[in-house]
């Protein structure tokens, strides 16, 4: 039995190795205000995971959270339409790269931290792109919903400048 749950948990560490990774040289923004960072992000458009699948009003919250020296973080979301069942994900960030604050580690669920890359930032905090090592996921988020298709606009011009891949989109839908 013993065996068995060691295999189980090898196989989670190790095949979830795309989400993680070693090569530090993945381009980020220079610098991030955490301060400026916190507080709600509203998720328009992205490369989702397959737990994002089907959502509408999609809403990240961030706080720090001084006495763990971390970031909390609140995803949640109505679950195939306006009407959907509300659901949430609270995760937990560590900020990976203390010079940049653009690298974190996010924990969906212990004992997995991915990779977590603040690879787009307005100068007003106002939109910012999120995404992994590989590219294969991507978040672009904004402080309010509206104008979506123009802010989407914005972050895949600033995306597409420094090489990063911004096709295959899903657009979220948002009411209030």
């Amino acid at each position: 039995m013993k065996s068995i749950l060691v295999s189980l948990m090898s196989l989670v560490l190790f095949g979830c190795s795309s989400f993680s990774s070693k090569d530090e040289s993945m381009k980020t923004v220079a610098q991030v205000d955490l301060k400026k960072f916190m507080g709600d992000w509203y998720v328009l458009a992205g490369r989702f995971t397959p737990l994002e699948k089907e959502v509408h009003n999609a809403v990240e919250v961030y706080t720090w959270n001084e006495k763990e020296e971390r970031i909390d973080i609140g995803f949640t979301y109505n679950k195939g339409s306006f009407d959907g069942k509300v659901k949430s994900i609270p995760q937990k960030g560590w900020i990976h790269n203390q010079k940049t604050k653009a690298h974190w580690k996010v924990s969906p669920l212990w004992p997995l931290k991915f990779d977590y890359l603040i690879v787009g930032l307005a100068e007003d905090y106002s939109w910012t792109a999120i995404g992994v090592p590989d590219q294969s996921y991507l978040w672009i988020m904004a402080r309010s919903p509206e104008n979506p298709e123009a802010t989407v606009q914005k972050a895949v011009s600033a995306l597409q400048a420094v090489g990063y891949k911004s096709d295959q989109l899903v657009l979220v839908p948002h009411k209030k």
